[in-house]
């Protein structure tokens, strides 16, 4: 069997909330999907999820290949790309067609990605993550008290602007969890707001009153002495690594001693996710996947020894995607449809004439220029505390949490 073709289509998630963290929010709630379809001359198709704007460039590696030489064409793919290939939309690319060539990898062998890959137990254990910034305490209450329904014990909330609203936020979730278990995991996600000048103080402040599990991206991704400093000073752990992308950039953080759980972005692919993860193993370090679109990430970290726990975002799936697997018992409990166990709806993807939001201005997905250079962290403008000034408007996020839009001078 052959790589003749691909297709792109979009679909939207609806998540129903807003969501974003530190660095901004999408006030609709409804986000961009792309999906890319990779097809072969023997009638199969392999789905992959993530952006994928540089598809007309990557797709020469791999077509006329045998999609069952995965990892052989994930390193053709970053050959033939050498110059940009560990990094942005290029990476992010060839994570997409890795994926679809995962999915048809099992597909060709007529089993769920993750008996392919030598998983034993269809069970991955996760932890719940609302990418709930903007939500109001009640809220905050309604949505993690859902989770708890599934099992959850353990939950990550997004913070770094307000510590006094995230400590409140955070025993708010706990007493939900509690229902399940005695010592909720608790997570702080900061998503790299927060200075050196910031990093310590601010935790230690947040420690004096919770247990945390650990704290996400404390400073920014490649900050070895930041991110090693927070470790020390710390007794929680330090999680980074959703951003990174090849191995050459995890490699100064774990040579470093400044990471103590490794994570790994879904949108980058099956085979980086293996290979960061056996490079964390073999440092004694644990690996956790960070959310996307149907956990897809989950077939892969059921077969990876040192898995700590993936990262749920949602329970729900993006309009004219299925996928086979649920959300109960704490975690994601895979099925036995072949490959990835995602099935496509195109009719249903021509229809939508929804628009979406992560590019927008004042989404997460844009930094904003004051964040880690705040000497005060206090509820304002979610990404926009400190001294941002725009003449746009803008979503705000007051103290208890509920958004409004205000128009800044």
């Amino acid at each position: 069997m052959k790589i003749t073709g691909y297709r792109t289509l979009r679909t939207v998630h609806d998540w129903g909330r807003p969501v974003g963290d530190a660095n901004g929010f999408v006030a609709g709630g409804v986000t961009e999907v792309p999906v890319l379809l990779v097809e072969t001359d023997g009638g199969l198709t392999g789905v992959g999820l993530g952006a994928h704007a540089e598809a007309d460039r990557i797709f020469p590696a791999v077509e006329d290949q045998d999609p069952r030489a995965v990892t052989a064409l994930y390193d053709r793919m970053l050959a033939h790309t050498f110059k940009s290939g560990h990094g942005g939309a290029v990476f992010g690319t060839i994570g997409a067609f890795d994926m679809a060539l995962w999915d048809l990898k099992a597909k060709m062998a007529g089993e769920p990605l993750w008996r392919t890959l030598g998983a034993a137990d269809r069970f991955v254990p996760g932890y719940a993550s609302g990418l709930d910034i903007a939500l109001g305490d009640e809220e905050l209450v309604a949505l993690y008290t859902g989770w708890a329904e599934r099992g959850f014990t353990g939950a990550k909330i997004k913070g770094g602007l307000d510590t006094e609203r995230d400590i409140l936020r955070l025993g708010a979730v706990a007493e939900v969890l509690r229902t399940n278990t005695r010592s909720p995991a608790l997570m702080l996600d900061v998503n790299e707001t927060w200075g050196r000048h910031q990093a310590v103080r601010l935790l230690a402040r947040v420690e004096s009153r919770v247990e945390l599990s650990w704290i996400e991206e404390p400073v920014r991704r490649w900050d070895v002495a930041g991110n090693r400093a927070v470790g020390r000073a710390a007794r929680t752990a330090v999680a980074t690594g959703e951003n990174l992308t090849g191995l050459e950039q995890f490699r100064p953080l774990l040579a470093g001693d400044a990471v103590q759980v490794v994570q790994t972005g879904s949108v980058w692919g099956i085979t980086h996710f293996l290979r960061v993860a056996t490079l964390a193993h073999g440092h004694d370090l644990p690996v956790s996947p960070v959310g996307y679109e149907t956990n897809p990430l989950a077939h892969a970290a059921a077969a990876a020894p040192n898995h700590l726990v993936t990262e749920v975002q949602d329970t729900s799936a993006p309009v004219g995607i299925t996928v086979d697997q649920v959300i109960a018992d704490g975690g994601i409990v895979l099925g036995d449809a072949v490959g990835l166990g995602i099935t496509v709806d195109e009719a249903a993807l021509a229809r939508l004439d929804e628009t979406a939001g992560w590019a927008q201005p004042a989404g997460p997905h844009v930094r904003p220029s004051a964040a880690g250079l705040r000497l005060v962290a206090e509820s304002g403008p979610a990404g926009r505390t400190g001294g941002d000034r725009t003449p746009d408007t803008v979503e705000r996020l007051p103290r208890d949490g509920r958004t409004e839009t205000e128009s800044t001078p």
